[in-house]
C-alpha cells in the first residue's frame, strides 16, 4: 500500500530517522560482536527494531515494517534471549543491510518501495532455524506431512 503524495511530502525527515534507527540497531550488533550477549545490547536492539517498524508502518513501507517485527519477534520470543553466536549475528547483518538498501531504494518523491520479499523470507526462515532449530524442523516434518496426506488421498 502507497500513501498519497501530500502525506509523504509531510514526513521529508522519515527516511533520516529511519537510517539514524537502522544505524542504532548495526550499533548494536557491533557491540554484541565484541561482547557476545549482552543484555544491554540486545535489548536496545530490541526497542530499536520496534521503533523502526512503527516508523516504517506509520508511512506504508509495509515490507519493511514486517521485516523489522519478524526479526524482533524471533529474538524477542526466545527466553532466554537466543545465544547470540557468530552465525545469528552474521544473519542479523544480512537483514540490517536488506533494511538498509530498502530504505535506499524508497522512491523520495513518492514513497513507493519496490521490493521482492523472496531475500526477506530467507533470511528470516535462516533466523528463525538459528535462533530456535527444533519448532522450524518440527514445522517442516509437519508441512511435508500434510502434503503427503493430500497426495495420498487425492490417489
Amino acid at each position: 500500500m502507497l500513501i498519497d503524495d501530500k502525506e509523504w511530502h509531510q514526513s521529508p525527515d522519515f527516511l533520516l530517522e529511519a537510517e539514524a534507527l537502522l544505524a542504532k540497531s548495526v550499533e548494536c550488533l557491533n557491540h554484541l560482536n565484541l561482547i557476545k550477549n549482552d543484555r544491554d545490547a540486545i535489548d536496545c536492539m530490541l526497542s530499536t527494531l520496534l521503533k523502526l517498524a512503527e516508523k516504517t508502518d506509520a508511512l506504508a513501507l509495509r515490507s519493511t515494517a514486517e521485516f523489522s517485527r519478524q526479526v524482533h519477534a524471533l529474538l524477542d520470543h526466545s527466553h532466554p534471549h537466543p545465544d547470540m553466536n557468530e552465525q545469528i549475528l552474521d544473519t542479523l547483518g544480512e537483514c540490517f543491510s536488506l533494511m538498509a538498501w530498502q530504505l535506499e531504494l524508497v522512491d523520495p518523491v513518492t514513497g513507493q518501495l519496490n521490493l521482492d520479499g523472496n531475500e526477506q523470507a530467507t533470511l528470516i526462515e535462516s533466523l528463525a532455524v538459528q535462533v530456535d532449530p527444533l519448532p522450524a524442523s518440527l514445522s517442516c516434518q509437519q508441512n511435508s506431512f500434510n502434503v503427503f496426506s493430500i497426495a495420498k488421498r487425492n490417489a
